[in-house]
């Protein structure tokens, strides 16, 4: 069985979307950085942490599928907002700006001792949106639960002006990454997993032929 340690949503849209049958188990971690831990040791350690502990809960043979997304400004990691005013501060140090979002994939094995583990990045170049936008799509509730504080798809507000890399590991799982990853586990990608990344999330992936040709 495959059991993705998050409740996020997101990535259990991603997960289905990519063919994958799952079972879901959030998993509860302090998610604080250590200090002078870099981002990208960071969203992997998470993953990591999360892994462990939603796999003591299942079966032997069982595999744990965990995430962890930061977006990271000029080394500084940005989490999730603790509220509306954080949130808006966030999109102002955003606004017009290039930043990374990273994430950290852990697929652990526990009964097989077998953990894999990768870091996506992707480079997001944010629109020069006006304040009355920022306090319009703060107001609507939906930066609360976003790393740095905006939903890529998010349709009405429409964030982000150019993006260097995978869409959906913006969204919050990287699938065609996972796909190659999984294959250590016996998991092969579902048939026509590339074209469903590219036409579900509408981003005309550029780079997934590129992932599977690294494996």
């Amino acid at each position: 069985m495959l059991v993705l340690a998050s409740n996020s949503p997101r990535r259990r849209k991603l997960l289905s979307s990519g063919g994958w049958t799952f079972q879901v188990i959030p998993s509860v971690v302090d998610e604080t950085p250590n200090p002078g831990e870099s981002a990208p040791d960071y969203v992997l350690r998470l993953a990591i942490e999360k892994a462990r502990d939603i796999a003591r809960l299942v079966g032997y043979e069982d595999i744990v599928l965990a995430a962890d997304t930061a977006v990271v400004l000029e080394d500084e990691i940005l989490g999730k907002p603790s509220g509306p005013l954080e949130a808006a501060e966030m999109l102002r140090s955003l606004r017009d700006r290039s930043h990374q979002v990273m994430t950290g994939l852990a697929i652990l094995q526990a009964g097989l001792n077998r953990l894999v583990t990768d870091v996506c990045t992707s480079r997001v170049h944010i629109r020069n949106f006006s304040e009355t936008e920022i306090q319009v799509y703060v107001n609507t509730g939906d930066p609360l639960d976003k790393a740095g504080g905006y939903a890529i798809q998010n349709q009405d507000f429409d964030p982000v002006s150019h993006l260097d890399g995978c869409y959906a590991n913006v969204v919050g799982l990287p699938i065609c990454q996972l796909a190659r990853l999984l294959l250590d586990f016996g998991l092969h990608e579902p048939a026509g997993l590339t074209e469903k990344c590219r036409t579900d999330p509408g981003n005309g992936c550029r780079i997934s032929k590129e992932v599977f040709a690294s494996r």
